[in-house]
């Protein structure tokens, strides 16, 4: 018989379920809640297998509850139910940065560094916000670094290098405070390996990569690691000098081949591209060098160079940390202070990769870098979003090791904040249907006019000038049979309540007469042909439509569209959907 959990417990789990829903922003998780539970619970602990069940169906029931009346609603559950739980929500929420270890103002020098084979995505954005800020908070500086030596796995775009700047300025408001291209200090990379090599910390390995990998997992010496500095300098001159082919030679880091960590036994620092067939794309680059560092040893050696004091990186990323420690180990530096994150997942993204959206642009499956179904800051930019938005999100989400998962919804709600107090409010009536307006009780007015925001005068009034004959109005077709069950009378937001007859529509009474929906509506005079371009499940919906005609709407101008939502104009017949 399967195990039931009395009333209290019961009544315990379902809060928990929807204490978690609201802490995922409606995306409430089954392994965080039953974590939650066995550990709250121990009663529970013996009944895994029934316990998973119940909590799914709670998760599931709450995730639902948020979709349909909103995070808001989670809320009300808990304050009437279980208040404890809202507050320790409040008292877990992350609250900005903390304070850097060993930063001393003035003196803090951090770093971003992106591989520059396209345009920034969401999550590139974190480490652009992070660094500025600490950057901003110590009166430090941080460094744009361009990692860009890896030509045929991910191979840069030229039009990239330039993107990716906009993109930093546009989101902090201000360009880094250095730029640096790998690229173009290849041969600094070469001065610092040869002093390695000549030291003894390095040596050239002739070996296969499949040759390699039997010492690596046997913990044993290569017959290469003995070589004498003076030999394996020879060999680096021959790599240099293009003696040997791709795969025939690399240069190892010497290490210590009984390390726990295998990643770290004598791990390669440069080896040679063909670059013959695989050209940098910088002109100036082009077939110039044959052996490239790979991305540790050249990051590393930049990271020492340019002063860093402080690398902020994904957990994903500790290995490379590992990595360079040792690196600096054999030049007597000093690494620089590390701090990590975990991953976060925005559940809307999905899994795109820059290689893909790059493949999938050049094989026509997307307009450009800015189409608005990719994740990408040009998309976000073109969109309409506030940099400000992106920047608070993660500011607010600080820095933790903890993977995160959440949703685009909280996103919008710092995104509206911004944008909400001087968004204009429009209508805009999908597939309008027309309808001859006439006097019936009352007259046509000559014109009215209303605030274009309910809170702030100073945007300024709508001044509609109606025509007295042959005035036509425009309705969405639902809000037709909308009328239809209030006895063909309906209220037009802001103006008259109408009666429908055979395609016309009788002034009433303009002061609200009865209780009647109010809608939004449109005149043939005081609008426009327009569409509106919705994004859904990664398709491009168009939907055609009348735009008020709102004199002091600007290009780029985002505007708050009655009952859909805000919108971008990005040309006069057309605008892009944010969000609800």
């Amino acid at each position: 018989m399967s195990w039931v959990p009395d009333s209290e417990l019961e009544k315990n789990i379902y809060h928990l379920a929807i204490q978690n829903s609201l802490l995922y922003d409606g995306q409430g998780q089954l392994s965080s809640v039953m974590g939650k539970v066995m550990g709250t619970y121990p009663k529970a602990r013996p009944h895994a297998k029934d316990l998973t069940v119940i909590i799914k169906k709670f998760v599931e029931e709450a995730n639902e509850l948020a979709k349909k009346k909103g995070l808001n609603e989670l809320r009300k559950v808990l304050e009437q139910n279980a208040p404890q739980l809202l507050e320790r929500k409040i008292k877990e929420k992350r609250v900005g940065l903390p304070d850097l270890k060993n930063a001393i103002n003035g003196q803090v020098v951090l770093r971003f560094a992106p591989n520059p084979n396209g345009p920034l995505s969401f999550g590139h954005s974190r480490g652009i916000v992070i660094n500025s800020e600490y950057a901003k908070r110590y009166e430090g500086k941080w460094i744009l670094r361009f990692d860009d030596t890896d030509t045929v796995r991910k191979p840069p775009l030229p039009s990239a290098y330039k993107s990716i700047q906009e993109e930093v300025e546009w989101l902090t408001g201000k360009p880094a405070d250095k730029i640096v291209i790998a690229s173009d200090r290849i041969e600094t990379y070469y001065k610092y390996a040869s002093e390695l090599i000549s030291k003894g910390g390095a040596y050239i390995c002739t070996l296969s990569a499949e040759e390699f990998r039997e010492f690596r997992q046997t913990k044993s010496n290569s017959p290469d690691r003995d070589r004498s500095p003076e030999e394996n300098l020879k060999l680096w001159e021959r790599m240099l000098n293009g003696d040997f082919q791709p795969g025939e030679a690399v240069v190892r880091i010497k290490t210590d081949m009984t390390l726990p960590n295998p990643a770290l036994r004598d791990w390669p620092a440069l080896r040679i591209q063909d670059t013959e067939n695989n050209p940098h794309p910088r002109e100036n680059i082009n077939s110039k060098y044959k052996v490239w560092p790979l991305l540790d040893f050249q990051s590393g050696i930049e990271d020492y160079l340019q002063g860093v004091t402080h690398i902020i990186r994904g957990k994903d990323l500790m290995d490379s940390t590992r990595k360079q420690t040792l690196l600096y180990e054999h030049f007597g530096w000093e690494y620089p202070e590390t701090v990590y994150w975990g991953r976060v997942k925005i559940h809307e993204l999905g899994g795109f990769s820059t290689s893909g959206m790059r493949n999938d642009i050049e094989n026509g499956k997307y307009s450009d870098w800015d189409d608005p179904r990719l994740p990408t800051l040009a998309s976000m930019q073109r969109r309409g979003f506030s940099p400000e938005a992106l920047r608070n999100f993660w500011i607010e989400l600080a820095l933790t090791q903890k993977d995160i998962s959440a949703s685009m919804a909280t996103i919008y709600s710092h995104n509206i904040k911004i944008i909400d107090e001087t968004a204009p409010r429009l209508f805009f009536v999908k597939n309008p249907f027309p309808l001859e307006l006439i006097d019936g009780n009352e007259q046509i007015p000559s014109n009215f006019k209303t605030q274009i925001h309910p809170e702030d005068k100073n945007l300024g009034y709508r001044i509609w000038e109606l025509q007295k004959e042959n005035n036509l109005i425009y309705l969405e077709k639902e809000d037709l049979q909308l009328a239809k069950e209030n006895n063909n009378k309906i209220r037009l937001k802001d103006f008259a309540d109408i009666q429908i007859k055979d395609n016309i529509a009788s002034i009433i009474s303009l002061e609200p007469s009865e209780k009647l929906p109010i809608i939004h509506w449109l005149d043939s005079k005081n609008s426009y042909d327009a569409v509106l371009e919705i994004t859904r499940e990664n398709e491009i919906q168009l939907i055609e439509g009348k735009l008020e005609n709102f004199p002091k709407l600007k290009l780029n101008e985002i505007t708050q569209l009655e009952r859909i939502g805000y919108a971008k104009i990005e040309n006069k017949n057309k605008l892009i959907f944010i969000h609800n």
